[in-house]
């Protein structure tokens, strides 16, 4: 059992990519952890550390407040 759960752990992928800081114009990379209802994935469901959580749900705000992504979907 032990085994299956290591094998499943998700990594960071910005800390995989050596990727410190997230630009909220760079929309490719925020519609990766965007939910197809454009609500911000959990921590848990894409694998981001916390550090990078907090900087990727910043810059996905920034984004919708610049209307580069939208609140809601059509």
């Amino acid at each position: 059992m032990n085994n299956n759960q290591n094998n499943n752990q998700k990594h960071c992928y910005f800390c995989v990519n050596n990727i410190n800081e997230i630009d909220y114009k760079d929309t490719d990379i925020l519609r990766r952890f965007v939910s197809s209802y454009e609500k911000i994935l959990p921590r848990r469901k894409k694998g981001t550390c916390s550090k990078h959580q907090r900087k990727l749900s910043k810059a996905i705000k920034r984004a919708r407040i610049m209307a580069l992504l939208p609140f809601v979907k059509k």
